[in-house]
């Protein structure tokens, strides 16, 4: 078993079938389906189930995806070792994110990161719950992850850094209504038009706990997709509740912003691998430890 083996198996398991993955590798699908054969041949178990219209990934071959991203994963982070020898002038951190946190804190960290280390290149990928975040982080498809949660407990073998807590803001219309004040009182939403995420999520439990104190709201959209909330906002749709890190996104769009009395809080969090980073991850983590986390609503500095 080798590394050209293993990148063909984790190409086949993410790409969905041997034909795909062929072109992502730019080899023949012969090729590819006599390494793959070899490899089950020395390991003595199949990966794949053949069927009609494709391949089914094995318990077998569920097991090895793990180790397999784990290998090349420390394949890579050796390679970027090396490289680090003539300085850390090129290379990539993967990692996953969580919507709010996609905005704010990764936008003051990327731009602190890319001042200092021009030529690396970040890649972000999206998740929707902290355990997504954790488990990409663990099975090796990113080296960072960045959570924002209210109780959350991390599973064993993830190191864990507190980038601070973000107050939810309430969203609205300049020329829509809107309580008076800042902080509003949860109690002056009573009769609001409200634009939620669905069941699950902090934001849609904030209005929850509104709704179950006894004030009286109208939810008049559910959306899965928080990237349409704020635009619905500025259509007159409805009030939302929104973690802060949407506050200057808002306000420059012209939409009216004030916090929660009382507040509610996401705590924000980086998460990374207890085993060694590569080079380029270990400098994000680096930058990830100068931050300064901003009062609500404000754009966050990062020292560099």
């Amino acid at each position: 078993m080798d590394a050209r083996q293993l990148e063909y198996f984790l190409a086949i398991v993410d790409h969905g079938g041997f034909g795909r993955a062929a072109e992502h590798l730019l080899i023949a699908q012969p090729s590819l389906s006599q390494a793959i054969a070899q490899l089950e041949r020395e390991l003595g178990v199949l990966l794949f189930h053949r069927t009609g219209r494709g391949v089914v990934v094995s318990d077998a071959g569920r097991e090895l995806a793990g180790h397999a991203r784990q290998v090349m994963r420390d394949l890579s982070t050796a390679r970027a070792a090396m490289e680090s020898m003539k300085g850390l002038r090129r290379g990539r951190v993967e990692l996953v994110t969580m919507p709010s946190p996609g905005i704010e804190p990764l936008g003051a960290l990327t731009r602190a990161f890319s001042e200092r280390h021009p030529g690396i290149t970040l890649s972000a990928e999206a998740a929707f719950t902290p355990d997504e975040v954790a488990q990409k982080v663990r099975d090796g498809s990113c080296e960072l992850g960045l959570v924002g949660s209210a109780e959350w407990t991390p599973p064993p073998g993830l190191d864990v850094l507190p980038l601070g807590d973000q107050a939810f803001i309430l969203v609205g219309a300049a020329g829509g209504p809107f309580p008076a004040g800042d902080p509003v009182p949860r109690t002056a939403l009573a009769g609001a038009r409200m634009i939620v995420s669905p069941r699950g999520s902090r934001m849609r439990q904030i209005v929850d706990e509104i709704m179950a104190s006894g004030t009286d709201l109208h939810i008049v959209a559910e959306v899965a997709h928080r990237t349409s909330i704020l635009p619905l906002v500025l259509r007159e749709v409805g009030l939302a509740v929104l973690p802060a890190a949407w506050a200057p996104l808002a306000r420059s769009a012209g939409a009216r912003v004030a916090t929660l009395d009382p507040p509610a809080f996401l705590r924000i969090s980086l998460l990374s691998r207890s085993a060694p980073l590569s080079p380029a991850a270990a400098a994000f983590l680096g930058t990830a430890r100068a931050y300064t986390p901003p009062d609500a609503g404000l754009l966050p500095e990062v020292e560099t």
